[in-house]
């Protein structure tokens, strides 16, 4: 029986309907959208519309024309932070666990444009510590950037606290919710969250390729890249209505239709409550489990009240990414070794530079899945 534990990555298997979305799409509509008023042309443009209705209504977010389709969640992010008018001397506020998708743009401003990044300080779990943040306020802070959930850890972040208090200082929160979209409930008006990023492919279960963008209303930011919108043509200029200001080109409307199927099956479980208590169980079991593998050293969070199902490990005296390739020889475990684009946080746990090894579950995994997943590192 192989076994997959690398949802972290991206979710797997998919539902039903997101593995039919490609033959129905194709057979439906197949045309692309805004290029046409024939009936193709249209039932294309309907699956954009539905699918931004649909996270739109999973994140309670206020209009759904500001939820703007992007590749995945790195160029979410990107399209986030290159799109304010930074000045040399701008700062950001971050967590020590940010993904590299946050990190490599803003060390491109850094190097390019002079903006200073300040570190917030965490507790010995690795969440903020809220009540210190405001000693780094600088006069010049500009954005609060914050990963919800570590790709490492699974540390979840206090973003409620965090939303309210750049809220109640004017500054911008930008949120990357890869790891906790779908699997952790997420309300960007109740949270004040400006800037949500996310994946398609990965807690909402669509395909790869396909991410979003949900920006707050009242908050503008520069296009990272222009084109053909199939609006204001007669225009040498970008459209500056939204969503054709962000979204030059053909959409990916196959992987569009994917994720709403995604995120209807996530309603059909119960929503993202229900998926994390799920998921919760998971964790409590694994962790619990843990305590019989004899030599393996656990990198996290004390509690799973404040984790998603992401779990690193190492195993003493061998390196993480041996570890994985034993378990995928010898028990057919699929696992992700090494330091998972974010060397900020394997610094922080002290694993780097030679990373972790990382379970990480999904809808699909099982209580007897997880009772493999055990045997197979105590028998390592």
């Amino acid at each position: 029986m192989d076994l997959y534990f690398d949802n972290a990555a991206t979710s797997w298997p998919k539902p039903p309907g997101v593995v039919n979305s490609l033959r129905v799409y194709q057979r439906r509509a197949g045309a692309s959208a805004g290029r046409g008023a024939y009936p193709r042309a249209q039932a294309s443009r309907a699956v954009l519309d539905r699918c931004r209705d649909s996270v739109a209504t999973l994140f309670n977010a206020p209009d759904p024309q500001r939820v703007i389709f992007t590749l995945n969640c790195s160029d979410a992010l990107n399209l986030a932070l290159h799109g304010f008018a930074w000045k040399p001397g701008d700062r950001v506020l971050l967590t020590p666990f940010e993904h590299n998708s946050v990190l490599r743009p803003l060390h491109r401003l850094k190097e390019e444009v002079g903006v200073i990044l300040d570190v917030m300080p965490v507790d010995v779990d690795g969440r903020v510590d809220v009540e210190r943040v405001p000693r780094l306020l600088k006069a010049r802070t500009r954005l609060i950037a914050c990963v919800h959930a570590s790709n490492v850890t699974g540390v979840v972040q206090p973003v409620d606290a965090l939303g309210a208090f750049a809220k109640k200082k004017g500054i911008p929160f930008l949120v990357d919710a890869a790891q906790s979209s779908g699997a952790w409930p997420l309300d960007v008006q109740k949270m004040n969250i400006d800037l949500l990023a996310f994946p398609g492919h990965k807690g909402l279960l669509g395909p790869l390729g396909t991410g979003a963008l949900i920006i707050a209303p009242g908050l503008d930011l520069k296009t990272l890249r222009e084109g053909g919108t199939g609006s204001l043509s007669e225009n040498e200029t970008q459209p500056d209505f939204l969503p054709d200001r962000f979204e030059p080109g053909s959409h990916n409307a196959p992987g569009l239709l994917g994720l709403t199927e995604g995120i209807k099956f996530i309603k059909k479980l119960g929503g993202p409550k229900a998926v994390r208590r799920h998921e919760k169980a998971l964790l409590d079991q694994f962790r619990e489990g843990l305590s019989s593998c004899k030599n393996v050293d656990f990198f996290g969070p004390r509690s799973t009240d404040h984790q998603v199902a992401v779990v690193s490990l190492r195993c003493q005296n061998e390196s993480p990414t041996k570890t994985a390739a034993r378990l995928w020889a010898q028990h057919r475990v699929m696992v992700r070794a090494g330091l998972h684009c974010a060397p900020w946080a394997h610094r922080q746990i002290g694993t780097f530079p030679s990373g972790t090894f990382r379970f990480s579950f999904g809808p699909f995994v099982t209580s007897r899945h997880i009772d493999h997943a055990l045997s197979s590192l105590r028998e390592l």
